[in-house]
């Protein structure tokens, strides 16, 4: 298995996880969309996820991006072997514009944060923050939902 067959073998795994452990996921039919080393994306059908006028329903949409950002968080944790309780701290949404078809979130660090800056202060303090950005974007390519949070990873044990 290649290093690249790995990492994908392991975000699909994280996924099962959470579809599997958190009933949310599971019943919003989150899956994975793509992963990298700089961005995980999770999609969802627009059917479960419907509000009362047809489009997106805000809490799943917030619900996909707070997922998104904390996978990309436990996924790094994951590859490096590192065994953490990861928790989002704070966040911040915003509905820019309705989504009417199946949505999907992609989950990035901001251009201020780095990882080895979040992995050298978990080393240094057995826990350690992060910001993520989430955006899902509409048919046009606009965002029509943005989240900044912050996650959390304390060691376990």
């Amino acid at each position: 298995m290649t290093t690249t067959d790995h990492a994908a073998a392991q975000a699909r795994q994280l996924i099962q996880f959470i579809r599997d452990e958190i009933p949310l996921a599971h019943a919003m039919d989150l899956q994975l969309a793509h992963c990298d080393d700089d961005m995980l994306s999770l999609s969802a059908p627009l059917a479960p996820n419907v509000n009362d006028k047809g489009c997106a329903f805000g809490g799943s949409l917030v619900s996909l991006m707070t997922l998104s950002g904390w996978a990309l968080v436990e996924l790094a944790l994951r590859r490096r072997g590192i065994d953490c309780d990861v928790f989002v701290a704070e966040s911040s949404v915003r509905y820019l514009a309705p989504l009417w078809g199946d949505f999907r979130s992609d989950a990035r660090l901001p251009p201020d944060a780095e990882w080895a800056t979040f992995f050298s202060t978990l080393a240094a303090r057995n826990k350690a923050r992060i910001s993520v950005d989430c955006v899902v974007h509409g048919d046009d390519g606009k965002p029509a939902s943005t989240l900044t949070a912050r996650y959390v990873a304390k060691r376990r044990g």
